[in-house]
């Protein structure tokens, strides 16, 4: 049976490549693939404890059956991806999130949120900043496994308005090409009382830079680097049949 196997990050720099079809037997599991990378590949294996994989864009256990047809993710430590020549370009959205590709207008999100019977507007943007470390940035690029972010995103939106007393919530990513300056995510959330909007907006941009999946590549005048991602948490590294953070060596 044959699989389709998506390389993000890193991975895409290490294997050359950004996906691959593999021919499987029934019955492989996740785990089967990992260790077939990590034997042709020396610079994967010191990687796998910190990737997670997800099968048809949800986080999945190392140990799943993989069947016919299915899409394989190998996902780095995030930090927000497909290249340029191969991303979607058509906008993805759903009930409160976007993942665009032109700039962020914050005011115009922000506006159209607001509502009479909001008291507070927490809004929360990621700027590209001119320097990494003492390093001057030129530029950076944002990637994504664009139909599981916007999943990743929506999830987050939801758990949102479940766990604060907050009305509303709008998350909008931009990738591609960012200049200085310009912002690379929004997140926008009304309520009545300040309190609940500033501890969702805290959370969502905590959680949003551990767990979607979303990659940036900083380029500066000597070179260009993956960013440092953001660690998953441990309880996608226990889903996936990773060892914790506080385990691994």
């Amino acid at each position: 049976m044959r699989i389709r196997v998506l390389l993000f990050g890193q991975l895409k720099d290490i294997m050359g490549r950004s996906e691959d079809s593999l021919e499987v037997q029934p019955g492989t599991r996740l785990t089967d693939v990992m260790a077939q990378y990590s034997r042709q590949f020396p610079r994967f294996g010191p990687m796998a404890g910190s990737i997670a994989c997800s099968v048809n864009r949800e986080y999945a256990p190392a140990s799943a059956v993989l069947h016919e047809g299915d899409e394989v993710g190998l996902l780095p430590p995030v930090s927000g991806g497909l290249p340029a020549d191969t991303a979607v370009q058509s906008d993805l959205q759903s009930e409160h999130c976007a993942i665009v590709r032109e700039k962020i207008d914050s005011q115009k999100v922000a506006d159209a949120l607001k509502a009479p019977e909001d008291g507070a507007t927490a809004i929360f943007e990621g700027i590209v900043r001119n320097n990494t470390r003492g390093r001057g940035t030129l530029y950076l690029n944002y990637e994504a496994y664009d139909s599981m972010a916007i999943n990743e995103m929506e999830r987050l939106a939801k758990a949102s308005l479940q766990n604060f007393e907050i009305r509303d919530v709008r998350l909008i990513h931009r990738l591609g090409r960012l200049e200085i300056g310009e912002t690379s995510i929004l997140i926008v959330v009304v309520s009545a009382h300040r309190t609940a909007a500033l501890e969702a907006c805290r959370w969502l941009i905590d959680t949003l830079k551990k767990t979607v999946p979303i990659w940036k590549k900083e380029y500066f005048e000597d070179g260009a680097i993956w960013a440092d991602g953001e660690p998953f948490p441990d309880d996608i590294l226990a889903k996936t049949g990773l060892q914790p953070r506080s385990e691994s060596k």
